[in-house]
């Protein structure tokens, strides 16, 4: 498993990009993002609240638990959505006009690896740094779930 990470680049918004090569194949990596109850799996979702309709305009909600046991709801849609290669995905942010988007980009390496790159460009520098370590936590998690593991 190897991970790179991108800095910031000046101009418009704060990016991030996030790249991991995972040993499982990319279909096996699409299911785990794509299929609710292995989503809750390793995305700290509580059990039995995501809800995905994985296709262009189809939407998406899940509660998520934080480490400490904070419970908060997410929703949103999918944007673009490319099986087993890509998926942008809508976030709705309270007091945004416009969902925040995170694109999956997985490309595969072989019949057992898979790269995956997550990329998003935030408002501020600090919607970043919080959006890039939540991605680096669901990141962790999918790994350990791909290895048959827990997450973390």
């Amino acid at each position: 498993m190897s991970t790179d990470q991108t800095p910031a680049a000046a101009g418009d918004g704060f990016p991030y990009t996030l790249t991991r090569t995972l040993d499982a194949p990319a279909a096996q990596v699409w299911r785990a993002w794509t299929t609710p109850d292995q989503y809750a799996r390793w995305a700290y979702a509580v059990p039995g609240s995501v809800e995905m309709d994985v296709r262009p305009g189809g939407t998406w909600k899940a509660t998520m638990r934080t480490p400490d046991g904070t419970e908060f709801p997410l929703t949103g849609s999918y944007v673009e959505v490319d099986e087993h290669s890509a998926l942008t995905i809508g976030m709705d942010v309270p007091g945004r006009p416009d969902p925040a988007t995170m694109t999956v980009e997985l490309t595969e390496q072989g019949p057992r690896n898979t790269a995956i790159t997550l990329r998003q460009t935030c408002d501020t520098a600090e919607e970043r740094d919080g959006a890039k370590q939540g991605s680096t936590m669901l990141l962790d998690g999918l790994t350990a779930f791909l290895a048959g593991g827990e997450r973390g």
